[in-house]
């Protein structure tokens, strides 16, 4: 994103209050001394003057412990805050910063617990600082999300106690709050290179004197050897008296849908993602490419119903609302309605576009819907058809059989396979492009094809 601050979730703050009925408690350093006193239970058997000094001491650690704890500050003077300094992006690490401010009169330690959901830290985090009196301290914990959405943290508990460590207290702070986990945005910051790679080698054909591939008319120059005689302009070439030639670049101002499958195949894992999760990320990446390339993009995300319907425009203020949408595409247990996001996607898209559908093939001896539903956009649009693959299923095909039981799974591999391949070239005879890839090299794959596609002018 070009400007990643305004991906930052907002800061929590809030003011402590006390935990329980009596927020307060006996410190270490109490139990160490009463553990001291009972030296003198043994010779209180024989005399019981020793008993009496045990009593008092006791007495000591308890007005010392009251002493202690009565100038610790009190909940209300702790305010506790949880501060983001980058976005929160799918497997990307990240920093969160939890901040305390003393308003009391005594140096504090204190131990915070923030209430962090798994899918952002399988552990809570529990970290240690020293706050100055009338000072602010602060500490810092890592998170890793595994899942994109929306991630509720709760409250901060904490537990402070002076230098003495005779007593503590317990305080928390109420701070709920709801971040919004994005997809990987770092794929689609490396993606950029692509761009940079396909622009390169523009510049390099014009100073090698070749038009682009295009048909996009962008200026005019000199007419010279292996120059098609279509592309002369004989209007300027009657003017000047000497051939001029027209120059194209690849078109812009196009239009690109990207429909995703949220059905329950693409909730398969590959690795430590779902493939919806790839799939995500791959649409964004896509997206953050074309419309740096001056096209326009759309979103349809759909399970049995549309969860995600964005018209293809362009601008970081569309590019921030297909990210946030994105974000919010949840996988379904059920098998999606291939043909309602047919209709969507016939009603949205009038004019001839590329339209980029990821999915998964069902694995059935009849046609899945998703093949015929594909079918009907042919005659209108161009199909990039993309099926995501299996990367076990062909490290297991690379291997030689061994024994009877891996020929059989051989042979229905190879049947899959097989069925996979008619399917897609079923969609090629019709006039659709298709792709079968890895999900790991999802993101790649769209936008090499789609850098193919606006160098050879196919929409």
């Amino acid at each position: 994103m070009n400007n990643a601050s305004r991906l930052f979730p907002p800061e929590c703050t809030a003011r402590a209050r006390g935990l329980g009925r009596w927020p307060g408690a006996f410190g270490t350093r109490f139990f160490l001394a009463l553990a001291v006193g009972l030296v003198w239970l043994g010779p209180a058997w024989w005399d019981l003057r020793f008993g009496i000094m045990v009593l008092g001491w006791d007495a000591l650690a308890l007005a010392i412990w009251w002493w202690d704890w009565s100038r610790l500050p009190c909940p209300e003077q702790l305010e506790v805050s949880r501060q983001w300094s980058e976005p929160v992006s799918l497997g990307s690490p990240a920093r969160v910063k939890l901040e305390v401010r003393n308003q009391g009169n005594v140096r504090i330690a204190a131990s915070l617990e923030d209430e962090v959901p798994a899918s952002l830290r399988p552990q809570l985090p529990q970290e240690g600082i020293v706050v100055p009196a009338g000072r602010t301290g602060s500490t810092t914990y890592s998170i890793k999300p595994t899942e994109r959405g929306e991630a509720r943290l709760g409250r901060v508990f904490i537990r402070y106690y002076s230098p003495l460590k005779f007593a503590e207290r317990r305080a928390v702070g109420d701070m709920a709050q709801v971040v919004r986990v994005y997809p990987d945005l770092e794929e689609a910051r490396k993606l950029r290179l692509y761009l940079l790679r396909s622009r390169q080698i523009e510049l390099e054909k014009r100073l090698k004197h070749s038009p682009g591939r295009g048909r996009e008319f962008e200026s005019l120059r000199e007419y010279h050897d292996g120059d098609e005689p279509r592309d002369v302009c004989w209007t300027v070439t009657a003017r000047q008296g000497r051939l001029v030639t027209k120059v194209y670049r690849p078109e812009r101002s196009q239009s690109v849908l990207l429909a995703l499958d949220a059905g329950r195949l693409m909730l398969a894992r590959s690795g430590q993602f779902t493939k919806l999760d790839y799939a995500v990320t791959g649409a964004l990446s896509l997206a953050h490419v074309a419309m740096a390339g001056g096209d326009a993009v759309g979103v349809v995300a759909y399970g049995r119903k549309i969860q995600a319907n964005i018209n293809a425009s362009r601008g970081p203020s569309h590019l921030r609302s297909i990210l946030d949408q994105l974000a919010l595409v949840r996988g379904e247990l059920v098998e999606a309605d291939h043909a309602r996001a047919t209709d969507t996607l016939l009603k949205r898209q009038r004019r001839r576009c590329l339209i980029v559908w990821v999915t998964d093939l069902a694995e059935t001896a009849a046609t899945p819907e998703v093949i015929e539903s594909a079918m009907r956009l042919i005659s209108r649009h161009l199909v990039l058809f993309v099926v995501l693959g299996q990367s076990d299923l062909g490290s297991f095909l690379a291997r030689r059989p061994e024994n009877p039981g891996e020929m059989y799974r051989y042979a229905a591999g190879l049947e899959l396979v097989q069925r996979r391949e008619t399917l897609l070239r079923r969609l090629r005879e019709q006039g659709a492009l298709t792709l079968e890839v890895a999900p790991g090299r999802l993101a790649v794959g769209l936008v090499n094809q789609y850098l193919r596609i606006k160098e050879e002018s196919l929409i």
